[in-house]
Formats: structure tokens, sequence, C-alpha cells
């Protein structure tokens, strides 16, 4: 059974911190072949929230939200191969994007998923760009 969670990054045990982690790894860094410094330092500024997803005892989907100034940043979406096609990545952009309610909120999306942010109302906000070697493409939903 799902559970969904989200919390500062400082109130996080460490088990759950490096299960999230871990997760983004798996997707980002191996899954992705991309070699590229997963742990940027932003997960620790005071005002970062984690939100993820349990099944039973493995984290099944995370995204972590930061701020930017006025705005607020969603980023490192990421979901388990055996949670895909679920909606459980859906169900934390929706959570994560009630707490920003009347707030922007900016993204840098893999050019493939433009789509599938779309339906949260993002839109493009700029052209494309590569980011360790995968098309990317900035997003907007303003508040």
């Amino acid at each position: 059974m799902l559970e969904y969670h989200s919390a500062p990054t400082a109130d996080l045990p460490a088990l759950t911190l490096y299960a999230i982690l871990r997760l983004r790894v798996d997707v980002f860094v191996v899954e992705q072949e991309c070699a590229y410094p997963e742990l940027d330092g932003r997960d620790v500024e005071p005002t970062a929230i984690q939100f993820w997803a349990t099944d039973g005892t493995e984290v099944a989907a995370t995204l972590r939200l930061l701020s930017d100034g006025p705005d607020r940043r969603i980023g490192r979406v990421a979901t388990a191969v055996s949670a895909r096609g679920k909606g459980v990545a859906a169900e934390l952009m929706r959570r994560a994007l009630d707490l920003c309610e009347g707030q922007t909120v900016r993204l840098d999306a893999q050019a493939h998923l433009a789509g599938w942010y779309a339906r949260f109302g993002f839109a493009t906000d700029g052209p494309e760009f590569l980011e360790d070697g995968i098309p990317h493409v900035p997003m907007i939903r303003t508040a």
C-alpha cells in the first residue's frame, strides 16, 4: 500500500534520506547514464522540502521543492521502475503544488516529459537546452 510523505530535509531520518537519494541516483545517474553531481547542495537548504511515496519499506517516487527567491522550484522528480505508470509521481506533484498555492513554480523538464508537466499547468518558458547530455525545457506555472 502506498503512503505519501513530505518533510523538510533537515527533519528526515538518515535512512529515509538515504533511500530518497538512492532512488534519485538509481534513476538519474545509473539508468539514464548521466555522470553528474546529483548531490548538488540544494537538499540541505533550510527551505528544501522532500516529497516521497513509500510502498512498504521502499521509496517508490520522490521529488524536491526548493525556494528560488519569491518563486518555488520543483526538481529531482524520480520514480522507481516498479512504480511507473501508476500515478505515484503525479500525486507527489499535486501535493507539492498544493503547498505552492499562490506562488509561481518553475522547473526544468526533460524535454520528452514536457507534456506530462503541462497536465499540472506548466508551460514552456524558454528555449530547449542540454543538461548533462539530455534535452530539457524550462517551464513555469504562474501563481
